[in-house]
């Protein structure tokens, strides 16, 4: 289940958190399709409880109230449409799956179907009281209250919210009837929420009833890509190494250290950067999913000290250069929508009535109603092109001032220099690409042969004059063979 079934060199995926399948088939076509991107996580297309207090939050769409395909983001109709259209251009749908638990909230969900969380009754399942965990909880509230405990963690209530059992063949059935239908469908695979909750060995069972992925559209024994939500950052028992062997696993010690190198906590430098990945303690490169922020973490949510996003936007650029550039793990960029740290429970942009706003798009390729979009900042999306050109090239040529400059290449076709110190870089460096002149992405495009930003000179031994002033809004110079002028 870890390989990510996209196209050949396509090697970065994205989060569209939040957006309307309507607006994200959209995307595909216009955007992600043209600039190489890999694949689209989508937010859970389950139906989900509707929160009055506070108004309709993100985190609604975490409390499932049945698997019909009708949610915030659209209906089963739109979601068909957006997976067909996102494949015919190259784009992978990747489900987010919120199968450790039922809603705590009851009244009607969004596709109008019934539910009771005090009465264990979900009947668009249909789920009852015998499929919950209830009798497994030995805790007082019910609730988990010690994440030192695995045995809580697993068959305890995460927030109130019914904690289903997945040790009943009846579950583990249901469950994987709602993962096939969407296989069927044509998505390429999902994200497992709250993996940390379940037992290794009931979602090993539930695995091996999916199907493969459709052979029409990935080829003939394709297993579904899977990545698991496991909050790791160490001090727990649980640990995200409990659930490799079944498929990938997020490591979110690669943006909660990224950060810290970038923000220079901790007396981290950038020259540490050079055999970052399993010599920091990571999980090895095949297993990993790797990102900045996520839609937890860039709330303050999942622990991990403060995250770089899109409110911090040069050194999150810089970030998200370094791990585009950097040969580890699949990557995914965060698109956002705008919210106020003081209301980290906001959802998306709506007119009011709880309807999601579209995604407006902008002469200049921004985004507008309140949708940040960095996978349209020219620094990301060039970034995605530069991992995409260099992928399966070995680092080479590292360099480093023994603080916070760096550069290297991958292999003879891309190069990388970012100067995160408060004096400028000015040094001769081996590219080890051919000679010539190079469109740096990071300042400009190439369009039409000639560029946009600055343009690069290697010379005929390889070498090139890296000059980034330290006041730069950008201190980062990145070229590769296809930006070659």
């Amino acid at each position: 289940h870890k390989d990510p079934l996209t196209l050949p060199n396509r090697t970065v995926m994205i989060h569209l958190f939040e957006w309307k399948w309507t607006d994200i088939a959209a995307e595909c076509e216009r955007f992600l399709g043209p600039k190489g991107y890999a694949a689209v996580q989508v937010s859970p297309p389950s139906e989900h409880a509707l929160i009055n207090n506070p108004y309709r939050p993100w985190y609604q769409r975490y409390q499932p109230v049945s698997y019909k395909l009708i949610s915030r983001s659209g209906n089963e109709q739109q979601f068909v449409d957006m997976v067909n259209r996102c494949n015919a251009v190259g784009v992978r749908i990747y489900v987010d799956a919120v199968i450790n638990h039922m809603s705590a909230v009851g009244g009607l969900g969004s596709g109008g179907t019934d539910q009771n969380p005090v009465t264990k009754y979900y009947p668009g399942v249909p789920y009852g009281p015998n499929d919950f965990n209830d009798y497994k909880c030995r805790t007082s509230s019910g609730n988990i209250e010690n994440y030192n405990d695995p045995y809580q963690v697993r068959d305890c209530k995460l927030v109130g919210m019914p904690d289903l059992n997945t040790a009943n063949e009846y579950v583990r059935n249901k469950i994987a009837d709602y993962l096939n239908r969407l296989l069927d469908i044509g998505v390429a695979g999902f994200r497992i929420d709250a993996v940390k909750h379940m037992w290794p060995g009931d979602l090993q069972l539930i695995y091996g009833k999916l199907k493969n992925a459709r052979q029409d559209i990935f080829g003939p024994n394709k297993r579904p890509f899977i990545y698991q939500e496991v909050i790791d950052l160490g001090g727990e028992p649980i640990k995200n190494t409990d659930y490799t062997q079944l498929a990938r696993v997020t490591e979110f010690k690669f943006g909660m250290h990224l950060s810290d190198v970038i923000m220079k906590r901790n007396n981290q430098k950038m020259a540490y950067l050079k055999n970052f990945g399993t010599g920091w303690g990571f999980i090895s490169d095949y297993d990993s999913l790797a990102f900045i922020d996520n839609h937890d973490n860039q709330r303050g949510h999942g622990g991990g000290g403060e995250i770089l996003t899109y409110k911090k936007s040069r050194g999150y650029k810089m970030a998200n250069a370094f791990m585009m550039a950097w040969p580890y793990a699949f990557v995914q960029i965060m698109s956002s929508y705008d919210f106020p740290l003081s209301q980290d429970w906001l959802g998306p942009p709506t007119n009011g009535g709880g309807d999601t706003k579209d995604v407006i798009v902008n002469s200049d390729d921004s985004c507008g109603n309140g949708w940040i979009c960095e996978h349209r900042w020219r620094q990301i999306y060039n970034m995605a092109g530069f991992r995409n050109v260099a992928n399966g090239q070995p680092v080479r040529n590292w360099w480093d001032n023994g603080g916070h400059q760096i550069a290297f290449s991958r292999g003879d076709k891309a190069f990388i220099a970012i100067n995160n110190e408060n004096y400028g870089m000015d040094v001769n460096l081996q590219t080890s690409m051919p000679a010539g002149q190079y469109c740096d992405i990071i300042s400009g495009n190439k369009v039409n042969g000639s560029c946009t930003g600055k343009v690069i000179t290697v010379n005929g031994d390889g070498t090139t004059k890296v000059n980034i002033p330290y006041y730069s809004e950008d201190p980062v110079i990145a070229i590769h063979t296809d930006s070659k002028l």
